[in-house]
C-alpha cells in the first residue's frame, strides 16, 4: 500500500471514529485521546510524525494488543479500529 492509499484508508478510519459513540465501560480515555492526537497530526502532515509521536502511538499500539482480548462489544470493535489506525500509522512512517 503507497502513502497515498495509507492515507486515504486512514482518514476514513479517523472520520469513522470521530463519529462514533465513547463506548461505555471504556477505561482507556487517555490511551484513546493520545491515538487521535497522534493520527490527527499524521494526517494534517500528509503522511509524518516526529519521533515523540511516533513512540507514543507505538505504547498505544502495545496497549491495544493487550485490551483488546478483554474487551467485549461496541468497545472491541472501537479498540481494533483505534489499533488498526495505529498499525498503518506505524507501518507507514517509523523513525
Amino acid at each position: 500500500m503507497d502513502l497515498t492509499e495509507r492515507l486515504a484508508v486512514v482518514t476514513t478510519l479517523f472520520e469513522a471514529y470521530r463519529k462514533a459513540p465513547f463506548p461505555a465501560g471504556f477505561d482507556l480515555a487517555m490511551l484513546d485521546a493520545d491515538l487521535a492526537g497522534c493520527v490527527s497530526t499524521w494526517l494534517v502532515q500528509q503522511g509524518h510524525l516526529d519521533d515523540r509521536r511516533w513512540n507514543i502511538l507505538a505504547e498505544c499500539e502495545q496497549d491495544l494488543i493487550r485490551a483488546i482480548p478483554e474487551s467485549a462489544g461496541d468497545s472491541r470493535v472501537y479498540c481494533q479500529r483505534l489499533l488498526d489506525m495505529a498499525v498503518l500509522v506505524l507501518e507507514a512512517d517509523s523513525p
